[in-house]
């Protein structure tokens, strides 16, 4: 989400966010660096006892309508929790949840099991919309603290600007014109068309 890997020299100054170094052969040390420490690092024997855990691939073609109706029949969990629960679904973070809820026209505190059939495959084809979109912007980056997300070559993504929702609070929502509001669900900030993505018991 935030933490990347970097390639330093042995002994150059070390940074506070810093938090795990793997001392290499030669003259070269590989630091993981993570401002929001939402990142983990394990040592296993079994990668299957750690990757086994995780839920759908969204960009593989496993991930059918029939696997994420599955995913979600009986859930009694608000829509937006449960998608950023990785154990469901794998590598959708809040930005991307919020973006696809809003193409799917689904408002992020409904409960799962009360989605239709037709809701549910809307976001099956809105889920790998907004991640194929963001990969091909390389990214999202917002605002230039040092936390941000930048590429191996050092470059902020480009898909801030191609964002429906995430952190437009106030503005006008590009398909039907409401003003877009921020709430908290499940802790999270979140942002939402009042008049498009309604509130369904």
């Amino acid at each position: 989400m935030s933490g990347r890997l970097n390639l330093e020299k042995k002994g150059s100054r070390r940074s506070k966010h810093e938090h795990v170094i793997f001392e290499l052969d030669g003259t070269d040390e590989l630091r993981f660096h993570d401002t929001r420490k939402f990142g983990r690092i394990y040592l296993t024997d079994d990668p299957l006892s750690i990757l086994g855990k995780l839920g759908l691939e969204p960009l593989d073609r496993q991930f059918t309508l029939m696997a994420l109706t599955k995913a979600l029949a009986g859930r009694n969990r608000r829509i937006k929790p449960l998608l950023l629960d990785q154990t469901v679904i794998a590598g959708l973070g809040n930005i991307y949840v919020d973006e696809a809820l809003w193409e799917a026209g689904i408002h992020p505190t409904r409960n799962a099991a009360s989605l239709s059939a037709k809701e549910i495959e809307g976001l099956h084809r809105a889920i790998p919309k907004v991640l194929n979109r963001g990969l091909r912007n390389m990214g999202t980056s917002l605002g230039t603290g040092k936390g941000n997300f930048y590429s191996v070559a050092g470059r902020k993504g480009r898909n801030a600007d191609r964002l429906n929702v995430f952190r437009r609070t106030g503005e006008p929502c590009p398909r039907c014109g409401d003003t877009i509001e921020r709430l908290v669900v499940g802790q999270r900030s979140t942002h939402v068309c009042p008049g498009c993505q309604k509130n369904k018991p």
